[in-house]
């Protein structure tokens, strides 16, 4: 047999292919421009504080990034944004009213919805950033009122009033904590009888209730670690530092920490079996464990106080840790051995203030309006390029970030885009 066939492919077939090479053209336009990500909840696509964006600018000019786009008529706040499937998500009081505002990417308003009573007490605005996922959005108030949305269309899914549902204590300064997605549940932290809670996030209907502790929320939004087998919550309590089974509801282990106004701000970081927490206000704030290897178990090891954060995260790259100190190191960056804990380099920066990265730069948000670009290299760890955020009023505390090639920034009841992408 030495003639070949002539297959001729179907209709099926031809579309198929046609599909396939479109989606390669699309990968090899992303390969050649840089890729980019959505930033879905607070501190990025996997709440760690690193965007997924590439092709990013090493340097700005003079004058810093291009300003694309602003809107000045947010409720004041302290929220972040995330970004998700072309749209922008943020939150902010108007009168008594927590509001959450949706963006498209040119910065038109597409819809804004109350989501319970807002923060009206010490420090108004709104605290939270909005969570996105599965096509719903999730946002909690200062009050402890969990809402979901549709995404898209804004309809209100379902409400869960911690206070009134688990006798969750509202904390001095109002519960702020980023809602966490873990598979089909959002997990929160009521604080009190009832320490940590799962709710379907579909339905809001509990699924599981961590009962094994008893201290109040601090402002800490939990992370899920993976350590062998076993998938943990790891957070913040007000008086402990927690672990909780993910799937079987049990506190792992539970870790005293004692630190001024019971202020937990800053989520814990996981690189390679350590997790490094911190708090601000000076003191020996900062803390460095090993996880055993199947997590149910923390070890305490050596580690510098020196990056005492107050409330702008901190971020593990690379075997090392970094972030602003608060009062130890007056505001200085500082970048911090996760092996040893000891403290490897610094650099004034942008002074206090709140910190995320993308394309191998840390992108710094100073609580005097400075945003800088930093060099995250130990060895040469320094700000390359910054500028001054003059819109907006009171206190520069919301995080930035970086999604699709666009910086965000919020100052009160301004949100401002800068094009960061490389030219």
């Amino acid at each position: 047999m030495g003639s070949v066939m002539a297959i001729r492919p179907s209709r099926r077939a031809g579309k198929r292919a046609g599909l396939f090479v479109a989606v390669l053209v699309l990968l090899c336009l992303n390969a050649a421009s840089g890729m980019c990500g959505d930033w879905p909840q607070f501190r990025g696509p996997a709440r760690d504080g690193k965007s997924t964006d590439t092709g990013l600018m090493k340097q700005w000019p003079a004058d810093g990034p291009e300003m694309v786009w602003s809107y000045g008529e947010l409720g004041h706040g302290y929220s972040s944004v995330a970004v998700a499937d072309g749209r922008i998500y943020t939150t902010g009081l108007e009168g008594r009213n927590a509001v959450m505002y949706v963006f498209d990417q040119k910065g038109q308003l597409l819809w804004k919805k109350p989501y319970g009573q807002g923060w009206t007490r010490s420090t108004p605005g709104a605290r939270g950033t909005p969570t996105i996922d599965d096509g719903l959005a999730y946002v909690m108030t200062g009050n402890g009122e969990i809402a979901c949305f549709d995404a898209k269309s804004g309809d209100q899914k379902w409400a869960v009033d911690l206070k009134r549902q688990y006798r969750a204590k509202i904390i001095s300064w109002g519960m702020v904590e980023s809602l966490l997605i873990d598979g089909d549940n959002l997990i929160c932290t009521p604080g009190g009888t009832v320490a940590v809670v799962a709710l379907n996030k579909k339905t809001g209907q509990e699924v599981w209730k961590c009962t094994d502790i008893s201290d109040a929320s601090a402002y800490c939004s939990p992370i899920i670690v993976k350590r062998g087998n076993r998938r943990l919550i790891v957070t913040l309590m007000a008086n402990a530092f927690i672990g909780v089974d993910a799937d079987k509801a049990k506190l792992l282990w539970r870790h005293p920490r004692d630190v001024s106004w019971k202020i937990h701000a800053v989520s814990p970081v996981y690189d390679d079996g350590r997790v490094f927490i911190t708090a601000g206000y000076g003191g020996n704030r900062s803390e460095l464990f090993e996880l055993s290897a199947n997590g149910d178990g923390i070890t305490k090891k050596p580690c510098d106080r020196a990056l005492d954060c107050h409330h702008g995260g901190v971020i593990a790259l690379n075997g090392h840790v970094y972030g602003a100190s608060d009062k130890n190191s007056r505001g200085s960056w500082i970048c911090q051995s996760m092996a040893t804990g000891q403290v490897v380099a610094t650099t004034p920066a942008v002074k206090k203030g709140s910190i995320a990265y993308a394309d191998g730069m840390f992108y710094g948000y100073g609580e005097n309006g400075t945003v800088g670009l930093i060099d995250p290299s130990p060895k040469d760890f320094k700000m390359v390029s910054s500028f001054r955020i003059t819109k907006g009023a009171k206190q520069h505390w919301a995080h930035p970030a970086i999604a699709n090639g666009t910086l965000y920034i919020r100052h009160g009841a301004f949100l401002m885009a800068f094009d960061v992408k490389a030219k």
